[in-house]
Order: structure tokens, then sequence, then C-alpha cells
């Protein structure tokens, strides 16, 4: 049996309605969804046509109706959303979950991507990573009193961010507002999606990709960056210091100057 059409994920644009796209992908903690993610960023390249995309489960979107493997149901979904809007190819700038999505895209349809940024993206098992860390990181939130404003910001300082004091307030509001939909809720509950790992399927994919990454980034460290660098074909890396597992939050600067370099490679050459 052939599986279930994925349902649409909620989505906007930004920038300018001419001009390549890129799809943005947030990452798969409490409350992550693409425009609070990488507001800092957009800000910074509002002169570039981006598509920001709540995977199934995340933001606005609703719930997802595929229970197979967590990556390949949400490029299911994206492929889908991507046709449905007649848009393509697209360059992509992804975090944590939404690299690992980017990927599973790329490996099965290569057509769709042209180039990538991946921030902090563990599509499979590797040297200096924390397999459990995300887990734990969920039910500490979820758990105990449940989740508050409070709650999301020792989230955020304590693992996404290397100067927790730093957290703005508006991006805790965002998130935890996210964070405690009826969708947020049940997944927390109800799980993900089923496990899934993209190693056997990395050599496959041929768009040439930045792996981006925190320093301080405690899911993993750099050493896995370099791992998924040099299993990519076209695999490049930047390690950026003063960042943990949110760099595009807390160093949109730096982050923007690398997809303005990567993403657009004639811009910046002239």
């Amino acid at each position: 049996m052939a599986p279930p059409a994925p349902m649409l994920p909620a989505h906007g644009w930004t920038g300018p309605a001419d001009g390549p796209a890129t799809l943005v992908l947030h990452g798969g903690g409490p409350g992550c969804h693409s425009a609070s993610d990488f507001a800092g960023v957009l800000a910074l390249r509002a002169d570039r046509r981006h598509l920001l995309v709540d995977l199934p489960r995340y933001g606005a979107s609703g719930p997802s109706s595929d229970d197979g493997p967590v990556f390949t149901g949400h490029a299911r979904a994206l492929a889908g959303l991507l046709d449905r809007l007649d848009v393509g190819p697209v360059d992509v700038l992804a975090q944590s979950l939404g690299g690992s999505v980017a990927l599973r895209l790329a490996a099965d349809e290569p057509a769709r991507v042209l180039r990538m940024l991946l921030i902090g993206a563990t599509p499979t098992p590797g040297p200096g990573i924390d397999p459990a860390a995300g887990a734990r990181a969920r039910a500490d939130y979820y758990g105990g009193d449940g989740p508050s404003p409070e709650a999301m910001r020792r989230l955020i300082a304590g693992l996404e961010w290397h100067d927790g004091h730093a957290v703005p307030d508006a991006t805790v509001a965002a998130r935890y507002r996210s964070s405690v939909t009826p969708v947020a809720l049940a997944t927390a509950t109800g799980g993900r999606g089923a496990p899934e790992d993209l190693g056997p399927d990395l050599a496959r994919v041929t768009a040439p990709a930045l792996v981006v990454w925190g320093r301080h980034d405690p899911f993993a460290g750099p050493e896995y960056a370099a791992f998924l660098a040099d299993a990519l074909p076209a695999g490049d890396l930047a390690v950026l210091g003063r960042t943990a597992h949110h760099p595009q939050a807390e160093r949109p600067d730096a982050v923007a100057a690398l997809a303005s370099s990567f993403l657009d490679p004639s811009r910046s050459r002239s």
C-alpha cells in the first residue's frame, strides 16, 4: 500500500517576489519554527526571496499523517509543497532537524536542490554526538511542571545559545507560544516519527553543502561537523566560535554573511 499523501506544511514568503528561492527549515526543539529561528538572518537578507516552511507537527503546521521514518516523511511533505507552489530548484538554509530533512530531499531528488547551508544537522551517528540529548531536552521541557516561558528560557540558554544571558525576551515568547499549541503538545507525548539514519545515503547528495557549526554545540562537537562535511561529496565546513546549537539566532550576522557568500556565489564576487 502506498504511503498516505502528506499534509502540506504551513509556509510563507519573505523578500522580493522574483529571483531564486531559498527554502528555510527550522530545527526540532520545542517551539521551533522558521520565522522565529531565522528572524535575525532574514532581516539581514531582506533583499533575497525566502520560502519559510514549518515542518509537519511544528509551528503553524498541522499533525503529520506519515508515521514512517522522520526525515523521509518531512521530505515527502516538502516535495508536495514545492510541487503545489511550482517552485524549484531551490537553495536551502536549514538548521538541525531541517538540515537532515534537506539532506534526505537532496539524496532522493537531487534536481530539487541547488546549494545547502546546514547548521547543526545530525543525520547519522558519528563522533562526538550525544544521541539522547534531544530526547532529554524535550522530556525536561514538557515534564515536571510542564512548559512555561521560564522553562523555555532555561532550554534556550542551556542548549541553544552559548551566552544564555543574551537570549532576547521576544525569542523566548515566540518559541513558548509555538511550543504549547495543540499540535505541539500532542507531538510531545505522541512522538515525531520513526528514527532514521541517513548515513548510507549521504554519498548520493551531490549538491554543494556548507556545514556550519557552533563551537560549543552540546548535541555534537566540531569533530562531528568535520565528519559530516567529509561524508558529503561536495561538503565544506565552517565552525563559529561563541555559539552553541542555534548560531543563526545567536550570531545572525555571521550566518547571514556565510549564506551570502555560499548561497549567492555570483553576487559575492560582484
